[in-house]
């Protein structure tokens, strides 16, 4: 995959998870992909930052459905603001 087909393809996996995200009030967006394209950084806002579970659903909602589109991807982390 392209680097250009990695951003398309996580940004794909981010709009299958959005809705999830903003329907408890939160929301999702790409910073960067980094490190030969094994690295996203991602910014979780609105409640989703206060959030008690919210490395509970970057771990099991985010970076899988990513690693379902990009299985190169070994890793998600979210960058606080």
């Amino acid at each position: 995959m392209t680097a250009e087909e990695v951003r398309l393809n996580v940004e794909k996996a981010l709009d299958e998870i959005r809705p999830f995200l903003q329907s408890d009030g939160g929301d999702i967006s790409l910073l960067s992909i980094e490190e030969n394209d094994t690295l996203v950084k991602v910014q979780l806002q609105g409640a989703c930052v206060g959030c008690s579970v919210n490395q509970m659903t970057l771990k099991s909602g985010v970076e899988m459905t990513i690693k379902k589109y990009v299985p190169q991807i070994e890793q998600v982390i979210n960058i606080e603001a």
